[in-house]
């Protein structure tokens, strides 16, 4: 079996009296999908931000590839090849899609936003955006302002600037939130694609989409793993279903 290449080993994190994560410990392997599901108030979102940087845990620690990366910035993991999106889109509205992503590319190639004008003209820059707009299906959007593009296609376009600097892997919060049952299986087709590609952390409610896409299911309640496994042993779970899954999800009992 692959060593994990994202590592979590027992973090913790509390805000006031809410436990958040408790003593979670997952992995990541190369070339797989691991989905984390669980009820509203879970801590999944709290976990993701964890593992991007944007919040220290209390304890326990992170490793990336080996590093141990806990103490480590968003910034400094994303440049290890971190790349997240997120449960709320977070995109510039005024801007064209091509602009957007360009604006992911830039850091990491080291320019400065003070000569953004100029910019916009690099092929360093250019190149890299658009290939990621192909990538997820937007290459005929790309001079399209963010703000006239469909929910779904907003959805698309965070998958395009998580992955125009070919991160190592990603953090996916959500990427199905809000979107129709077209635009959900789009979705779970470029996800997929991706799949074969890019590692995947995936947090998702949209169970047909976990099931569907999932290499390994780790379920969340109160901040605390209650089951990890594959997708068969997880509809199989007593626990998980009486937690979980429910009755909502009886049409996975037989697959």
């Amino acid at each position: 079996m692959a060593d994990a290449l994202l590592k979590v080993e027992g973090i913790s994190k509390r805000f006031g009296g809410v436990v958040a994560s408790d003593n979670i410990h997952i992995d990541v392997r190369p070339g797989e999908l691991h989905a984390i599901i669980g009820p509203n108030g879970a801590g999944k979102t709290t976990l993701i931000g964890q593992l991007a940087g944007e919040l220290a845990p209390d304890s326990g620690h992170i490793y990336f590839d080996g590093q141990d990366i806990t103490a480590q910035p968003a910034p400094v993991r994303a440049a290890l090849g971190l790349a997240r999106s997120f449960q709320i889109t977070s995109l510039f509205l005024d801007f064209k899609a091509l602009t957007n992503v360009v604006l992911a590319v830039q850091p990491n190639l080291g320019h400065s936003f003070h000569f953004w004008a100029d910019a916009r003209n690099e092929p360093a820059l250019i190149e890299p955006a658009l290939a990621a707009l192909k990538r997820v299906g937007l290459e005929h959007r790309a001079a399209v302002t963010v703000a006239n593009m469909s929910h779904g296609e907003h959805r698309q376009l965070e998958l395009a600037m998580a992955i125009a600097n070919r991160p190592r892997l990603l953090l996916l919060d959500e990427p199905m939130a809000g979107l129709g049952p077209e635009e959900s299986s789009r979705m779970v087709a470029m996800l997929r694609e991706l799949k074969r590609e890019y590692p995947i952390l995936l947090v998702e409610h949209d169970m047909e989409a976990v099931f569907a896409l999932a290499d390994r299911i780790t379920v969340l309640v109160y901040g605390r793993v209650i089951a990890s496994g594959d997708p068969a042993t997880i509809r199989a779970n007593a626990e998980v279903r009486d937690a979980y899954l429910g009755e909502q999800d009886e049409e996975f009992v037989d697959g």
